[in-house]
């Protein structure tokens, strides 16, 4: 289920599904997708500061509770947080999770809520702060919830468990905790993360002065995860999160081979990253309050109120090696153009509460509709033609950067650019103003930088077989 289905067309699981349309919120809208279903999957899942996320959790497992008891579902299964302590000891982050599994159990359709602590895949967000902390700081100064106790499951652990609950018994409807074979402190984890991705020993000093508010904004720093995000992350983490009973493996039996132990857990997480293997990520999620609207189109009477720079070039390579370089832009790659330049606009971003740069990219080489990159989502792709991107860095407006590949009349190879900027208010015009002088360096710059490695590349590749 999915608000726009459209941002799903191009992934690869895609034409497996049948992909229903309906936004969590819209009561109708869930009970016209939920029909005919027997066992659904609750994954929502807000994130935020402030208590809104709280509310826009209760109001969708509300809803989506209400719909699935009238759609006839014979299962609800959803996947929350461990729960440790009394609910006025647990932070907001956990005190919600434990709130939609209260929802949910109290539908009157059989719901299986399975609980876990930091679960370890490339598709998690509290994974990827573990892994970003550890690979960038050699010497770390850490708060006390460093010394809060986890037990950390596999993802792979946490499917299997998922997909054997759809075959649970009617008369089961109870929470589950799951968890890995390990039981260690947050800063055991960073060192065990050290030693299987080949760092050298990291450096923990431990201090009491760094409060939740502190600590999300040094993660938000170091860390592609927004301060937004983690705060609710950081604050979960003073609550020990350890499973209580293992009862599940009464009903569903262990993986072959048993539960993968932590080290194997960050082993398979680390090479499905550096191979591109991850069909989506956590950082692939909206930046909140992050633009969502679509390019506009051009009104002749915008004037002012739509600001264009547009460029074009001839390239001397065929088209492909020129998408070729287009679809590999950002991440590791970098974006052609004054790296300082961009390095400090995604600093300040950050500081802003921003995307920044440090999101990267899911796949080192090819980009799919609603995929992150950096600050940046791609909006739109069609291969080999066009890239349209949005920004997702905090601005007075909104803003796209288009990259297409074409042909001149005399069949040569052209690169166009443009960026494209939506004032709101006098502060987006005084932007735009302020930054268009650098336009030239930076856009332009980009331009003749992407032309060039693209003629590189063909050069390279020297002439096609058969042709002298």
């Amino acid at each position: 289920m999915a608000r726009d289905p459209g941002k799903l067309g191009s992934r690869p699981w895609s034409g497996e599904a049948q992909i229903a349309v309906a936004d969590a919120m819209d009561h109708s809208a869930v009970r016209r997708a939920l029909e005919g279903v027997d066992v659904a999957y609750y994954l929502i899942h807000s994130l935020g500061a402030g208590a809104s996320f709280e509310q826009r959790d209760r109001a969708a497992a509300g809803s989506f509770a209400a719909a699935a008891k009238a759609a006839g579902v014979q299962r609800i299964i959803y996947l929350g947080g461990i729960i440790s302590g009394q609910p006025g000891q647990l932070s907001p982050h956990l005190r919600s999770r434990a709130e939609v599994g209260d929802i949910l159990l109290a539908s009157g359709v059989p719901t299986a809520a399975l609980q876990a602590a930091v679960i370890i895949g490339s598709g998690s967000a509290s994974f990827e702060m573990l892994r970003y902390l550890t690979e960038r700081l050699p010497v770390m100064v850490t708060p006390r919830w460093a010394g809060t106790l986890i037990q950390p499951i596999a993802v792979r652990d946490v499917l299997h468990y998922l997909v054997g609950s759809a075959t649970l018994p009617a008369t089961v409807s109870r929470r589950f905790d799951i968890g890995g074979p390990d039981v260690l402190t947050y800063a055991e984890m960073m060192r065990r993360h050290a030693m299987v991705a080949g760092l050298r020993p990291r450096v923990i000093v431990p201090v009491p002065v760094l409060t939740p508010w502190l600590s999300s904004l040094w993660v938000g720093l170091v860390t592609p995860v927004p301060a937004s995000l983690a705060m609710p992350l950081v604050e979960s983490l003073r609550n020990e999160v350890v499973c209580c009973e293992h009862d599940i493996a009464g009903y569903i039996p262990d993986p072959p081979g048993g539960l993968l132990p932590l080290d194997q857990a960050i082993d398979l997480a680390l090479r499905h990253t550096r191979e591109g293997d991850v069909s989506t990520r956590w950082s692939s999620a909206a930046t909140p309050g992050a633009p969502s609207d679509p390019l506009p189109a051009d009104p002749s009477w915008a004037g002012g109120s739509l600001y264009v720079d547009s460029r074009t070039s001839v390239v001397h390579a065929p088209p492909a090696a020129l998408w070729r370089v287009i679809e590999g832009i950002g991440g590791e790659t970098g974006w052609s153009s004054v790296p300082a330049a961009w390095a400090v606009r995604g600093l300040l971003d950050r500081l802003a509460g921003g995307a920044g740069l440090h999101r990267g990219r899911r796949d080192p080489r090819h980009l799919l509709p609603g995929d992150a990159l950096d600050f940046w989502r791609v909006e739109a792709i069609e291969p080999g033609k066009l890239l349209r991107l949005r920004a997702e860095m905090k601005l007075p407006g909104l803003a796209w950067l288009e990259m297409a590949v074409g042909q001149d009349d005399d069949g040569l190879t052209t690169y166009r650019q443009r960026a494209v900027f939506q004032p709101r208010g006098l502060a987006g015009h005084a932007y735009w103003r302020s930054i268009s002088p650098f336009h030239g360096i930076v856009f332009g710059g980009m331009l003749r930088n992407i032309a060039a490695a693209a003629e590189r590349a063909s050069r390279a590749e020297g002439p096609p077989p058969g042709i002298h």
